[in-house]
């Protein structure tokens, strides 16, 4: 579960992003040049990266740490590495 610091770390970041695809947004809609709207979606990509890791490490933390210590881990494990693998793709 999202504790109460990953919520203070997290949201913050995601409001800055999402100014960030506002901006986007409005970079689209003025035509401005193509390769000004790939970094800055670029840019948006990283930043949205970065709250995926912190969540995942809270995630391996909390979760993950509680199901190994009570049953082995079994199916969460299986869970994260899935996850871990859509991540890096």
């Amino acid at each position: 579960m999202i504790n109460e610091e990953t919520k203070r770390d997290v949201l913050p970041r995601l409001k800055k992003i999402e100014g960030q695809i506002r901006g986007i947004q409005r970079m689209v809609e003025k035509e401005k040049y193509c390769i000004d709207i790939i970094n800055q979606l670029t840019a948006a990509q990283r930043a949205l990266d970065q709250v995926s890791l912190k969540v995942m490490q809270r995630h391996i933390e909390s979760c993950v740490t509680d199901a190994i210590k009570s049953d082995g881990g079994g199916p969460i494990i299986g869970e994260l590495m899935e996850t871990i693998y859509k991540f890096i793709r």
